[in-house]
């Protein structure tokens, strides 16, 4: 009876077994057939920034070059709010489905240390897409400062600790932790005095606010050109040939030394592979073209591309990088 009843639940099991195959295989194929067809319907890339800036000019250019390819719309949707949060949570909350991406930056690594609590687990809730493109940033001195190049700089801050003051976008914002980064290295102590963007900041340095500042490249570039500012380096690893009179920070006794405002695409965790891979492919294609690149030139952002392991390296590099200045620093967001 025993053997019988053993039997029996051992055909059932198999038999179990065997279904559960067949639906495995037989869902195969549609999976595939899925894939092919994708995308079928419209599509949204959420920026959570107002429109104007860089990150809305990469989603807009790179959504036309999908509609050229695949024929379906691209709505590129606007979700500003509280540094990001907004828009970014509302890409982690999307349907999983190749539909939504978002597009992240800088930020997505610094807001999980500088927030107390976030509505999205950054690690957590999301895939890497493409890793778009990046610029750097540049550290500027009015150009009637006494101060000279970076040697002077560090030289002076050191003589007079405390009493310097630099320039910043806010709390967490990629120019506030580059000066944060830039003291610890240098070892200097410079007091931040926050502003609302890049605009502010340069209005009080060349009106004598403040001593000195990061700004990104493209934001600094027609005042240095100007002769308003003198750049004192830049944090690239190497020259960019585009303004190669800018020596690097790393090469003047800082090795090491970058720092870059990154854009990218994400899209929401339990996104199928073949379709994350599928979007990769097409939008590092649309890098490819020259359209994109003149757009990506003219902002002075440099195309980067790649797979989707590519920018996960980056993005735990980043990680990696900015958690110790953010603790070291104490910053909190305002």
């Amino acid at each position: 009876m025993q053997n019988r009843n053993f039997a029996r639940r051992r055909g059932a099991l198999l038999a179990m077994a065997g279904m559960a195959m067949a639906a495995a295989l037989g869902n195969a194929p549609a999976a595939a057939a899925d894939v092919a067809s994708y995308p079928d319907n419209a599509m949204r890339i959420i920026v959570p920034y107002t429109p104007g800036g860089f990150n809305d000019t990469m989603a807009r250019v790179l959504g036309k070059k999908l509609t050229e390819a695949w024929h379906q719309p691209v709505i590129v949707e606007n979700r500003p709010g509280a540094g990001t949060v907004v828009g970014t949570e509302a890409g982690a909350r999307a349907t999983p489905d190749g539909y939504t991406l978002v597009v992240v930056g800088f930020p997505l690594v610094v807001n999980q240390y500088i927030y107390s609590k976030l509505p999205y687990d950054t690690q957590r809730d999301f895939v890497p897409v493409l890793l778009a493109g990046e610029t750097p940033n540049v550290l500027l001195v009015r150009s009637e400062s006494p101060i000279k190049s970076l040697p002077d700089l560090v030289a002076r801050a050191k003589a007079d600790p405390g009493k310097m003051n630099y320039a910043s976008a806010g709390n967490g914002t990629s120019l506030h932790l580059a000066m944060e980064y830039f003291k610890n290295v240098t070892g200097t102590d410079l007091n931040q005095i926050p502003y609302k963007g890049s605009a502010p900041m340069v209005t009080a340095l060349l009106g004598g606010q403040v001593d000195v500042m990061f700004d990104n490249l493209p934001n600094a570039l027609p005042q240095i050109k100007a002769g308003k500012m003198r750049a004192l380096g830049i944090t690239t690893a190497k020259r960019l040939p585009s303004v190669p009179d800018i020596p690097t920070v790393a090469e003047q006794g800082y090795p090491g030394f970058e720092v870059s405002v990154w854009y990218g695409l994400a899209a929401p965790r339990g996104t199928p592979k073949p379709i994350i891979e599928k979007l990769n492919a097409q939008l590092n294609k649309a890098l490819r073209d020259d359209d994109v690149k003149s757009v990506f030139e003219a902002q002075g952002v440099q195309i980067l591309g790649g797979s989707t392991a590519d920018f996960d390296k980056f993005f735990q590099a980043q990680d990696g990088k900015w958690a110790p200045v953010i603790k070291k620093a104490g910053i909190r967001a305002e």
